[in-house]
Protein backbone atom coordinates (compact mmCIF):
# COMPACT_ATOMS: atom_id res chain seq x y z
CA UNK A 1 0.00 0.00 0.00
CA UNK A 2 1.12 3.34 -0.71
CA UNK A 3 1.94 5.73 1.99
CA UNK A 4 -0.64 8.26 0.92
CA UNK A 5 -3.09 6.04 1.07
CA UNK A 6 -2.53 4.69 4.78
CA UNK A 7 -4.87 6.71 7.61
CA UNK A 8 -2.52 8.78 9.99
CA UNK A 9 -2.61 5.95 12.41
CA UNK A 10 -1.35 3.48 10.22
CA UNK A 11 1.72 6.42 9.15
CA UNK A 12 2.06 7.08 12.67
CA UNK A 13 2.92 3.66 13.28
CA UNK A 14 6.11 3.71 10.94
CA UNK A 15 7.01 7.34 11.22
CA UNK A 16 6.91 7.67 14.99
CA UNK A 17 9.67 5.02 15.79
CA UNK A 18 12.01 6.74 13.02
CA UNK A 19 11.22 9.92 14.56
CA UNK A 20 12.27 8.72 18.32
CA UNK A 21 15.17 7.39 16.88
CA UNK A 22 16.70 10.57 15.15
CA UNK A 23 15.92 12.09 18.19
CA UNK A 24 18.07 9.57 20.06
CA UNK A 25 21.02 9.14 17.57
CA UNK A 26 20.89 13.36 17.26
CA UNK A 27 21.18 13.43 21.10
CA UNK A 28 23.68 11.59 21.25
CA UNK A 29 25.62 13.17 18.42
CA UNK A 30 25.97 9.72 16.03
CA UNK A 31 25.61 11.19 12.43
CA UNK A 32 26.01 7.48 11.22
CA UNK A 33 23.19 6.45 12.83
CA UNK A 34 21.40 9.56 12.49
CA UNK A 35 21.64 8.63 8.57
CA UNK A 36 20.79 5.06 9.21
CA UNK A 37 17.05 4.94 7.59
CA UNK A 38 17.68 7.78 5.31
CA UNK A 39 17.25 7.32 1.02
CA UNK A 40 20.13 6.88 -0.90
CA UNK A 41 19.85 10.54 -2.47
CA UNK A 42 19.40 12.09 0.89
CA UNK A 43 22.67 10.94 1.76
CA UNK A 44 24.80 11.23 -0.76
CA UNK A 45 23.30 15.15 -0.83
CA UNK A 46 24.25 15.67 2.40
CA UNK A 47 27.58 17.24 3.25
CA UNK A 48 29.30 15.23 6.06
CA UNK A 49 31.58 17.84 7.56
CA UNK A 50 28.76 20.46 7.42
CA UNK A 51 26.36 18.38 9.14
CA UNK A 52 29.41 16.73 11.38
CA UNK A 53 29.57 20.54 12.85
CA UNK A 54 26.12 20.65 13.41
CA UNK A 55 26.31 18.03 15.66
CA UNK A 56 28.99 19.21 17.82
CA UNK A 57 27.97 23.16 17.79
CA UNK A 58 24.46 23.06 17.85
CA UNK A 59 22.80 23.42 21.00
CA UNK A 60 19.26 22.91 19.94
CA UNK A 61 19.90 19.35 17.82
CA UNK A 62 22.11 17.75 20.73
CA UNK A 63 19.40 18.62 23.35
CA UNK A 64 16.21 17.50 21.67
CA UNK A 65 13.10 16.38 24.33
CA UNK A 66 12.17 12.69 23.29
CA UNK A 67 8.33 13.56 23.69
CA UNK A 68 6.38 15.28 20.83
CA UNK A 69 3.01 16.31 19.79
CA UNK A 70 1.98 14.97 16.34
CA UNK A 71 0.64 17.39 14.71
CA UNK A 72 -0.61 15.94 11.35
CA UNK A 73 0.30 14.89 7.67
CA UNK A 74 0.94 16.30 4.25
CA UNK A 75 0.07 14.21 1.71
CA UNK A 76 2.12 15.17 -1.57
CA UNK A 77 3.04 12.43 -4.63
CA UNK A 78 4.11 9.57 -3.02
CA UNK A 79 5.75 10.94 -0.07
CA UNK A 80 4.13 12.07 3.06
CA UNK A 81 5.53 14.37 6.11
CA UNK A 82 5.09 14.14 9.46
CA UNK A 83 4.57 17.09 11.48
CA UNK A 84 5.16 17.04 14.94
CA UNK A 85 5.91 20.07 18.04
CA UNK A 86 9.17 19.34 19.34
CA UNK A 87 11.01 20.93 22.24
CA UNK A 88 14.77 21.12 23.69
CA UNK A 89 15.25 20.36 26.90
CA UNK A 90 18.34 23.16 27.32
CA UNK A 91 16.16 25.99 25.39
CA UNK A 92 12.81 27.47 25.84
CA UNK A 93 10.16 27.62 23.29
CA UNK A 94 8.61 24.93 20.48
CA UNK A 95 10.30 24.34 16.99
CA UNK A 96 8.57 22.49 14.41
CA UNK A 97 9.64 19.09 13.43
CA UNK A 98 9.30 17.77 9.73
CA UNK A 99 9.58 14.07 8.70
CA UNK A 100 9.51 13.00 4.95
CA UNK A 101 8.71 9.50 4.71
CA UNK A 102 8.71 7.55 1.08
CA UNK A 103 9.32 4.15 -0.17
CA UNK A 104 12.69 2.97 -1.27
CA UNK A 105 13.69 -0.25 -2.98
CA UNK A 106 10.30 -1.34 -1.11
CA UNK A 107 11.31 -0.30 1.94
CA UNK A 108 9.91 2.76 3.97
CA UNK A 109 12.94 5.82 4.19
CA UNK A 110 13.46 9.05 5.61
CA UNK A 111 13.51 11.65 2.53
CA UNK A 112 13.95 14.78 4.31
CA UNK A 113 14.01 15.64 8.10
CA UNK A 114 14.63 19.15 9.76
CA UNK A 115 13.22 20.84 12.96
CA UNK A 116 12.54 24.49 12.53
Amino acid sequence: MNLVEMTDDEILAIANPLWSHLIKASNDGKYGEFTRHFAANLVFGLNEIEVGKQFANSELTRNLAESVEFLGTIRRGEHVTCLYRTRSTKKEGEWLGRLVLGYEDGEVKIFGASIF
